[in-house]
């Protein structure tokens, strides 16, 4: 048997054109010198018992060994099925001339069993042990001149020991590259999850500071730069008093300046879902890839456009209709949703609605590590961090509707004179 290295693991069928079982480099050697050590045993014993053909077994022998012996090293053997059938018809061919020769070469047929199964694929392997051993059987009767059952149950024997190891040895082999591959498949799973989990992460942690940034230095400079505009035009035209007014025009540049920067920083923290994009067509494509991903047919209707968000708004109702939409898919049963975004003027207003198995909102359990049911709390959170409110609608049966609205601060209107403190510039300040 070709000592080969181990080829991609059979199926439940062996491919055709492939070797039946690909065998472990030491399980070959043994084989290799068991075939070995038969064939100088049948070889020996002809020189030794004397006889007119004992040249002739050496001739047949040596034959025998230099064919058997290329057959590890040619890779048309090692990796084709054609190739070693050719190489398997070759070594029989050879091993019945030696075996109508001398009755020893009998023992050969042991170890050519397994090579055979090894090498030959599907039905193909226990033909060819079949046909091994009407020809050992037979050449044997021949030798000793009649036939007997005492001499057919030996080679018979041997080759239904050779199926049952060899079909061990498969069911075996078989099984270890299945657990090969779903360990594999675990793994790859293992690294998928910390990989999303650490991108989990990292959105986490960029949302975070853009709503830092957003809420302190944006809202402080923006405040900074209207008080000194006011104070810029309580100074009066001529500057004020040693030129007051242009250092006053110069600290309201660098604020302006610097708002900017700090309004590049929170666009630059926005999620990848609003980039390039409108919250409007953020929700429509997130309704698109539901509808593709799950048999749960997602609608976007756009009642009024809100206009221009502030990145806490558009982040916070994005996430409200993720969360929305994953708790329809994976525990309404619904078959059809629809998300709405309406802009109310002083606010906006997000709702989804499935036409799902409904619950019961009071009979809600509390969130769990191993369960879940973190999803509802979060909407609230975050409805209730921009000072909104979240209202579900459902019960058993009748479908669900959540409804996320969000007030609006005021814009600072630009026909109005701007005197500080009044109004409040932290409250004026743009979004």
């Amino acid at each position: 048997m070709p000592s080969t290295t181990p080829v991609p693991a059979p199926g439940p069928a062996p491919r055709r054109g492939s070797l039946a079982t690909p065998a472990p480099r030491v399980l070959a050697w043994c084989l290799h010198l068991l075939v070995g050590a038969l064939l100088v045993m049948a070889v020996g014993r002809a020189f030794v018992g004397g006889g007119g053909q004992a040249w002739a077994v050496g001739a047949v022998g040596a034959a025998f060994g230099a064919v058997y012996a290329v057959g590890p090293v040619l890779p048309a053997v090692r990796r084709s099925r054609r190739g070693a059938v050719v190489w398997l018809v070759g070594v029989g061919v050879l091993w019945a001339g030696l075996l109508a020769l001398t009755a020893d070469a009998m023992w050969l047929a042991f170890p050519l069993f397994f090579v055979q199964l090894h090498l030959l694929a599907g039905r193909a392997g226990p033909s060819a042990v079949a046909l091994t051993t009407g020809v050992a059987v037979c050449s044997y009767a021949a030798h000793q001149g009649r036939f007997t059952a005492a001499a057919a149950i030996g080679p018979v024997i041997g080759a239904a020991v050779a199926i049952a190891v060899v079909r061990g040895y498969q069911a075996l082999y078989r099984e270890s590259e299945q657990r090969r591959r779903l360990i594999e498949e675990l793994t790859r799973a293992r690294a998928d999850l910390a990989a999303a989990q650490h991108t989990a992460g990292v959105m986490a942690e960029r949302e975070r500071l853009a709503r830092e940034i957003h809420d302190t230095l944006a809202q402080g400079l923006s405040s900074i730069q209207l008080l000194l505009r006011a104070a810029q035009r309580s100074l009066g035209a001529d500057g004020g008093t040693d030129g007051a007014g242009r250092y006053v025009e110069q600290a309201r540049q660098a604020a302006a300046d610097n708002l900017a920067e700090a309004r590049r920083f929170v666009a630059a923290l926005a999620p990848q879902d609003l980039e390039g994009t409108t919250l409007a067509g953020a929700l429509e494509r997130l309704c698109a890839t539901t509808s593709a991903t799950s048999p749960v047919t997602v609608r976007f209707h756009l009642a009024h456009d809100p206009g221009p968000l502030s990145t806490a708004y558009e982040v916070a109702l994005l996430r409200i209709a993720q969360a929305a939409l994953g708790n329809t898919v994976r525990h309404a049963g619904a078959r059809t949703a629809a998300v709405t975004l309406s802009g109310l003027g002083d606010a906006v207003a997000l709702d989804v609605v499935d036409d799902g198995r409904g619950f019961e909102p009071a009979a809600l359990p509390a969130p769990d590590p191993d369960r879940g049911g973190f999803g509802i709390p979060a909407m609230r959170a975050r409805t209730r961090a921009l000072g909104g409110t979240l209202t579900i609608e459902s019960r058993p049966g009748a479908g669900t509707a959540v409804a996320a609205q969000l007030p609006l601060p005021p814009a600072p209107s630009p026909y109005e004179p701007v005197r500080a403190p009044e109004p409040d510039p932290v409250t004026e300040a743009p979004r």
